[in-house]
């Protein structure tokens, strides 16, 4: 569903402003008159360009949080406690201020005749166009529990997944900044001490000791680390800047597809993703239109995610879902004929759970090859950085101690 950013005017002719999810423009118009506000502006806010900003980044709670609190939700729902005296009782349980603020904020708003999806919507940072789908679909089927159990188990599975990619990861970014560091240290630290006493005896240091020399300089001078840090975070915002244009992540996400080894991992996590969120969706009730158009904005790569909304049209038309997945390179020939087996019997969710659980399973394997991989190689790395420092450092003394200076 898109997202709207709005500035209004409430009765006391104050201005407000915020974001919101709503079908449409004139349905975000509606949402702010039940409010009492006053819409002067409504504007979509592109779904790539939200996610990737800094400030939704930095807005962005814990997923554990979410999927505690919607197991704990489900629990009491079906035990028969209504939905704002179980709202009610976790609000008090919760610890993150910010949040508890959210989840009573959202019993206010239930208790006076709101949907709860409607009023998960204000709320964003927390619960993503998944979640608010899903809810949505379990209030009008009147399956809220079940439909929060399913969600609580797709969080937890996202999330192992996602775990499994940061562990793998922690140990060789370590060596990485160690690496770094030791070399900046040697560099700074033990460089320049070694080439100045072979100064003073008035011979000239090799081309290598005098590099670093150079390098040491620059590193210890407080204008150049400014001048650098300032053309760095110039670069890097550029970047980000182009990177948050249609064009600027088309190519990022074509590149990153297109890297050896990652690639294949990136194509597996992403069509694992696909898979197993249509499925949890379609599972959930929600129509095939519907869900597609909830996938399209939270795959993560826009190759695939026009591929997702070309297959909502086609789908539209009465045509099927595979060929356009298949034309967009991400997703290969075997898997998108499984699509095609599931549409034609009827089996589309189990089929596309079965090919998420499949895809899952390779990508545990592809990760720890790549870590398997990477270790090594940074380990070499970091040797020959350190042994070319350390050849700098000893090259000028033994030199001097063999008497070939002059």
């Amino acid at each position: 569903m898109p997202r709207f950013a709005y500035i209004a005017i409430d009765h006391r002719r104050k201005t407000a402003k915020g974001t919101l999810t709503a079908e449409s423009a004139y349905a975000a118009r509606k949402h702010l008159r039940t409010k009492g506000l006053h819409a002067t502006q409504v504007k979509e806010v592109a779904f790539e360009d939200e996610k990737r900003s800094l400030g939704s980044l930095l807005r962005r709670r814990s997923g554990r949080l979410i999927a505690e609190f919607t197991t704990q939700l489900a629990t009491m729902l079906g035990a028969g406690i209504k939905l704002t005296e179980a709202l009610g009782v976790l609000a008090q349980q919760i610890t993150d201020p910010r949040f508890r603020s959210a989840v009573t904020d959202i019993r206010d708003r239930v208790v006076t005749g709101e949907s709860f999806a409607d009023a998960l919507t204000e709320y964003a940072d927390y619960f993503d166009v998944i979640y608010i789908a899903m809810i949505r679909v379990g209030e009008v089927t009147g399956t809220l529990p079940q439909s929060l159990n399913k969600m609580a188990a797709f969080m937890d599975k996202r999330q192992r997944l996602e775990a499994k990619m940061t562990t793998a990861m922690v140990y060789p970014v370590f060596l990485l900044v160690m690496c770094v560091l030791v070399s900046i240290f040697l560099t700074i630290m033990v460089i320049p001490r070694i080439a100045e006493q072979m100064t003073k005896t008035g011979q000239q240091l090799p081309w290598i000791t005098r590099a670093l020399v150079a390098v040491s300089d620059v590193l210890t001078n407080v204008g150049y680390v400014i001048a650098i840090l300032a053309g760095f975070l110039a670069v890097s915002y550029g970047i980000r800047r182009f990177l948050r244009t249609r064009r600027g992540a088309y190519l990022r996400d074509r590149f990153l597809l297109s890297l050896p080894m990652v690639g294949p991992l990136l194509k597996q996590r992403i069509v694992a993703r696909f898979a197993s969120t249509l499925s949890t969706l379609l599972g959930s009730g929600l129509s095939m239109a519907d869900s597609l158009k909830v996938v399209a904005e939270v795959t993560g790569n826009i190759i695939m995610a026009d591929a997702v909304r070309l297959a909502r049209e086609r789908i539209l038309s009465g045509a099927d879902i595979a060929t356009p997945l298949r034309e967009s390179g991400v997703i290969d020939p075997t898997i998108a004929h499984m699509v095609t087996v599931g549409e034609r019997s009827g089996e589309l969710g189990p089929m596309l759970q079965h090919i998420s659980e499949n895809l899952e399973s390779s990508s545990d394997v592809v990760i720890d090859r790549l870590s398997a991989i990477l270790e090594p190689f940074i380990i070499l790395l970091m040797a020959g950085l350190v042994g070319l420092i350390a050849f700098a450092a000893l090259l000028p003394i033994i030199k001097y101690s063999s008497g070939q200076f002059g």
